[in-house]
């Protein structure tokens, strides 16, 4: 009996040797493992992104998510790459967790490979020194397909750091039925078009707008929206700070509002919300706020993106809000030259000091963001490739407004270092414009004092600035 227990227990040793051996021999994730299934070398690299869009090409598919674009694209890419068994793990990670999970991995020298996101997002992670550059993954086919504006806004001194995929422009949105009702149906664009008004025709808009626009049927609403309560939307704000010729940055990346033509614009605006142009108290009121009142037909013009323009229409159409007539606009100046500005998206790379995972994570993000199917991805915003646009014009017509509206665009970041800190310069120095407490001038001063300290204190550390 005893020798029989002794049998077993040395049996049962053997299976629990045999299983732990067979468990340290499987792959786990995030570790490199020697060879993989196919004899050669395995090397794994990870994928973040925020959601983007749902599906590969159309949030109709059946089980359409936020990371299947990604899955499909690294399940496409692992079946044809041939120097290294390849496997991709795919994560989406929530918008405002995206600086917290960042810094906590880089710190601990875990950062993923790969992060598709907006760029001006990711501008400070170049500045300090975490990501590749991927200007060699770039070649002149690209180059043509692609605005030299989408490149401006993902080059860093010398290089690209980012590969433009899709891109969120921002314009001036409008309600042509308020305009026709107050008379200026002159002033009115086609269904599929981004109407550019001259500065001149937009303050008779403006005008026209509070003078004729119908009380009975427009209760309580006003010709234009206005905000700076915090740093939502502040891009709209940027472009209209330009809107007299300033340039903002100089080629150095300091801020130079501070002269005549920044002390115009400051003064247009507070002239116009003192004229009862704009809803009251702009100092006090959201973006949101203002999305909420134009939606309601309390704003005959707002500001807006491909992604609140498409679902105020699908709103609309599904019967979830009232019915009115909307249409684009850019943004106007002085010059008669239209602003835009647009939120390019696309893939990086983070120096991860793992040679092997740099390159396959590059030659990753250059397969998705160059195979002629997956490019295609890129309706499901708007597209930065012309050759895109061409595709689906006729099922999207205004993807060639938007396209055609690319040489007008300016960068609003100027690609400098610590821009999201000047984002929490600028509302209070318009919300002190708008109370009065400050002058035009002073409020331009200010802020151009207080950013251009941002700037410096963050060149000091920036890869780019101290080469």
């Amino acid at each position: 009996m005893k020798r029989k227990r002794l049998l077993t227990t040395g049996i049962s040793l053997v299976l629990l040797t045999s299983m732990a051996v067979g468990c340290a021999s499987n792959n786990t994730p995030g570790t490199d493992t020697g060879a993989g299934t196919t004899g050669k070398e395995r090397v794994e690299i990870k994928a973040w992104l925020t959601p983007q869009w749902k599906g590969v090409m159309d949030a109709s598919e059946a089980g359409a998510d936020y990371d299947s674009f990604l899955k499909y694209a690294a399940d496409k890419f692992t079946k044809q790459y041939d120097k290294y068994d390849v496997k991709v793990n795919v994560e989406v990670i929530a918008g405002d967790q995206r600086d917290q999970l960042l810094n906590v991995n880089l710190s601990s020298n875990t950062p993923p490979d790969v992060f598709f996101e907006s760029i001006f997002a990711m501008g400070d992670y170049v500045h300090r020194g975490a990501l590749v550059p991927l200007t060699d993954m770039v070649d002149s086919s690209a180059k043509g397909d692609i605005a030299q504006s989408y490149w401006d806004a993902v080059t860093f001194g010398k290089d690209i750091y980012f590969y433009p995929f899709q891109h969120n422009p921002g314009t001036l949105v409008y309600n042509a039925d308020m305009l026709k009702a107050a008379g200026l149906e002159k002033f009115v664009g086609g269904e599929n078009e981004i109407k550019t008004w001259t500065l001149a025709e937009y303050e008779e808009i403006l005008k026209g707008l509070k003078a004729n626009l119908p009380k009975d049927k427009y209760s309580n609403a006003y010709p234009m929206g206005l905000f700076a309560m915090n740093t939502q939307g502040d891009t709209w704000n940027l472009a209209y700070l330009r809107m007299f010729g300033n340039k903002f940055f100089d080629d150095q990346g300091n801020i130079v509002l501070d002269d005549a033509n920044g002390a115009k614009a400051t003064a247009w605006l507070k002239k116009i919300k003192d004229a009862g142009f704009t809803n009251p108290g702009p100092e006090s009121v959201s973006s949101n706020d203002v999305n909420g009142m134009f939606q309601n037909q309390q704003l005959a013009i707002s500001f807006t993106n491909p992604v609140l323009f498409n679902n105020m229409r699908a709103d609309m159409a599904s019967g979830k809000a009232n019915k009115f007539d909307i249409r684009l606009a850019n943004i106007p100046s002085e010059s008669g030259n239209p602003l835009s500005f647009t939120y390019v998206v696309g893939a990086s790379v983070f120096q991860s000091k793992d040679a092997k995972k740099v390159e396959v994570a590059k030659e990753f993000v250059k397969f998705f963001s160059t195979d002629p199917e997956l490019v295609k991805a890129s309706k499901n915003s708007i597209p930065v490739r012309s050759s895109v646009v061409d595709q689906f014009k006729s099922e999207k017509p205004l993807f060639a407004a938007y396209d055609a509206n690319s040489k007008h665009l300016f960068n609003f970041t100027g690609n400098v270092p610590g821009y999201s800190q000047l984002r929490e310069v600028l509302y209070p120095e318009l919300q002190a414009l708008y109370t009065g407490s400050k002058t035009p001038e002073q409020s331009v001063k200010d802020y151009q004092s207080k950013g251009n300290k941002v700037i410096q204190t963050n060149k000091a550390s920036s890869v780019i600035y101290q080469k």
